[in-house]
């Protein structure tokens, strides 16, 4: 019985396959029942121009694809998803996505796009994740992604971005998810996230950043969750995390430079004390200088860092009033020697004309 049943399923599928190959691009699959064409690892070095108008879904991953031309998918009106991870795609050509006014996925995964056009977002409205990790793109213009006005997750994690245009994002209004994790950022300024109302979940590890400007973060009214784990970081400003306005964020801080001293102390105390702000991996963040605390976790140190800077600052202190005390009485010396000395010089000549 179930071998009846798996030859009828085959037969049927074979038929599926069968009805829609007058219409199915060469060396593809087309399944009219899920209006799915699967081009998945056919060696295709373009995108065939006889995909059928209803198609819902296109798959062409794992092809040799090198660049998407203006109007590769002309008449797909009713795309919804593309996939074109693992190609070898450098160019992305202006109009390419032009007839795709109502897709919803778009992966362009593991390529090697290195710049995204200014038209990219133009038709893609109704876009709601868009994944473009694993390519070399150094830079995000304003203008790439302005009308992406659906988007809801983005993707571009390990990438070589060295900074973003001021407010490549505003027009994001309903993105949650943002991963820009193993790039190359190094300073985050006000205005790279203005705009993201929406915005839960912000991705930032493994970057290159030293420095976080003080009101970066300040318009995410939604971010529940910060990542700067694996930065440059080894100070923080207090401010910079004050100014996150939300009912609760989670930061993740560990495998940065931190330099461990009275300061940071302070920095992370005062973090801890506020409610809304939950710092998940303090017990891993460790110290990277001074050198005698090196590799250290802070949570163990952190209560002697201020009481060291204190001794420091007494002793230092007190060494220079001993000094200052020890040159007042030597002067107060010297001055009374002096002053003795002249006195005894002038009695000479009174004691010579008494004689």
């Amino acid at each position: 019985m179930h071998a009846v049943v798996i030859s009828c399923l085959g037969v049927l599928v074979s038929a599926l396959q069968i009805d829609g190959f007058k219409m199915c691009p060469y060396r593809c699959s087309c399944y009219d029942s899920s209006h799915f064409v699967d081009c998945k690892r056919r060696s295709l070095t373009s995108i065939p121009r006889d995909v059928p108008h209803g198609t819902w879904m296109l798959d062409f991953r794992y092809n040799n694809l090198s660049e998407i031309p203006t109007g590769s998918f002309s008449g797909l009106w009713s795309a919804r998803i593309v996939l074109l991870a693992r190609n070898r795609i450098q160019r992305i050509h202006s109009g390419a996505f032009e007839a795709l006014c109502f897709l919803e996925k778009l992966d362009l995964n593991q390529n090697r796009i290195r710049h995204l056009p200014g038209d990219l977002s133009d038709s893609l409205q109704h876009l709601i994740e868009l994944r473009l990790s694993n390519n070399h793109i150094e830079y995000i213009h304003w203008n790439s992604m302005q009308y992406l006005e659906n988007l809801e997750k983005l993707d571009l994690s390990r990438n070589r971005i060295t900074s973003l245009e001021t407010g490549a994002f505003k027009g994001l209004y309903k993105l949650r998810h943002l991963f820009l994790k193993n790039n190359r950022l190094n300073v985050i300024e006000t205005g790279f996230f203005v705009m993201l109302q929406s915005l839960e979940a912000l991705h930032l590890e493994h970057n290159n950043i030293t420095t976080i400007q003080g009101e970066a973060f300040a318009s995410l009214r939604s971010l529940s969750l910060l990542c700067l784990n694996g930065n440059h970081l080894n100070h923080i400003k207090f401010k910079t995390f004050l100014n996150i306005q939300t009912q609760g964020t989670h930061l993740q801080l560990a495998d940065n430079h931190w330099i461990c001293d009275c300061d940071l102390q302070r920095v992370f105390g005062k973090i801890l004390s506020v409610r809304h702000l939950h710092v998940d991996d303090y017990a891993n963040i460790t110290c990277s200088a001074p050198g005698q605390l090196s590799g250290q976790p802070l949570v163990t140190v952190d209560s002697q860092l201020c009481i060291a800077e204190t001794a420091t600052v007494l002793v230092i202190t007190g060494t220079v009033l001993v000094t200052v005390i020890a040159a007042i009485v030597m002067a107060e010396r010297n001055r009374k020697k002096a002053r003795s000395k002249n006195w005894n010089d002038s009695d000479g000549p009174f004691d010579s004309q008494d004689k």
